[in-house]
């Protein structure tokens, strides 16, 4: 705001310097237009003192009801609930404890596929030699895996079904953190799909998570319809819609960050109830694009990088990202995948608006990737037979 500096003005004797002024009687003042104005100044401090408890007491002046008063108003501090307090405390809690790294700390990768695990026998490649640095869990919600690595065999967690888009991702994901969280020696918690395959080799991919400052956790605004539009009234006030945020499900966390989302049942449960198709109008709200980003966002937001470290292609503009096939896969791909160092969103407004996020790694720029989806299972042979040589790109 401009500042606006008051000048005082010397007395002048207007009726003494100009000629002929005549005595003219005093007007009436128009006290009806005095009246009415302080009366709705009234009003509009008692609304903003005293807020509604009653949508009626609004529609008694303006047909788009408390919508249309709130829009203008000055925002008001809310005061947090009970549950919302607890919630606080216990995640600053969690938060607060130091990261312990040791020799010993493992990486849990946590895959989340209808059935069998067709690149197997690449991450066997990936694994091996690096036994007590990794742990494996599969959650598998159709079919009883076939394995052909020694590393998937019993891993198998217990599993229900998942549906696409509804909150029974979500809980496949809890099911697999809490189930990982049982070896204290899990450090770093990744999820990955039936479609993935690494990108580096195991020792850039060790170093690169375990000893990073964030995690990785896709999170950006988006103000369109597949943005915000899908936030639910029904959410509020625990979740505002300024707040409400859109991301990639595939993540790495660190141990804390499995801990606080396990501990959630405040905001997961606004999610489990009011996020799906056809809640509140046409709106479809995808728990898993937007429950832990806007968890995240809401009471971490520093702790995370804002990117996932799980490269997918979205260059076809379809619900689904682009599916490699075997003819797609040359060692130029996966050098090309390999050297993005930074990050585009584009939001669902309009024709969209592209931003960009550079990948940093603890204050560092590098490239993002560790891993890939989604490839065809039939490009699982190309795929061993670059292995050795993308693997020891750095």
């Amino acid at each position: 705001m401009k500042a606006i500096r008051g000048w005082r003005l010397g007395k002048i004797n207007y009726m003494q310097s100009l000629p002929g002024a005549r005595h003219r009687a005093p007007t009436k003042k128009p006290v009806w237009i005095i009246a009415v104005l302080s009366l709705i100044a009234m009003f509009v401090i008692g609304a903003f003192m005293f807020p509604h408890h009653s949508k009626a007491a609004c529609y008694m002046f303006s047909s788009r009801g408390c919508k249309g008063l709130t829009d203008w108003l000055p925002p008001s501090l809310r005061e947090f609930s009970d549950d919302e307090i607890a919630a606080r405390v216990v995640i600053r809690e969690i938060l607060s404890s130091p990261r312990v790294i040791r020799k010993s700390s493992k990486i849990a990768f946590m895959f989340l596929t209808p059935g069998t695990l067709p690149f197997e026998k690449l991450w066997d490649l990936f694994f091996e030699g690096h036994e007590g640095k990794f742990s494996v869990y599969i959650h598998a919600s159709k079919d009883t895996p076939v394995h052909t690595s020694r590393y998937f065999v019993n891993r198998e967690i217990r599993s229900d079904e998942v549906v696409w888009g509804r909150i029974s991702m979500i809980d496949a994901e809890r099911r697999l953190l809490t189930n990982a969280l049982r070896d204290s020696e899990n450090q770093q918690f990744v999820l990955l799909s039936d479609s993935c395959v690494p990108l580096r080799s195991f020792e850039y991919m060790y170093n690169y998570m375990m000893y990073s400052n964030v995690s990785y956790v896709d999170c950006f605004d988006d103000p369109g319809p597949h943005g915000k539009g899908r936030h639910m009234d029904h959410m509020l006030p625990e979740i505002p819609k300024e707040d409400f945020r859109k991301g990639a499900q595939w993540f790495s966390m660190t141990r804390q960050h499995a801990v606080i989302t396990m501990a959630d049942s405040l905001y997961y449960s606004k999610f489990r109830d009011y996020c799906g198709p056809g809640v509140e109008s046409n709106k479809n709200c995808i728990a898993d694009e937007h429950y832990l980003p806007t968890f995240f966002y809401m009471l971490d937001p520093t702790g995370i990088a804002n990117w996932t470290v799980t490269y997918v292609d979205w260059s076809e503009k379809k619900w689904h990202p682009r599916k490699y096939m075997p003819e797609d896969i040359t060692h130029e791909l996966i050098k090309n995948i390999t050297s993005i160092d930074a990050v585009a969103r584009v939001t669902s407004e309009g024709t969209g608006i592209v931003t960009w996020t550079d990948c940093m790694w603890n204050g560092i720029r590098r490239p993002c990737y560790l891993f890939g989806r989604k490839f065809h299972a039939d490009t699982l042979d190309k795929l061993i037979d670059l292995f050795a040589n993308y693997t020891s790109i750095v």
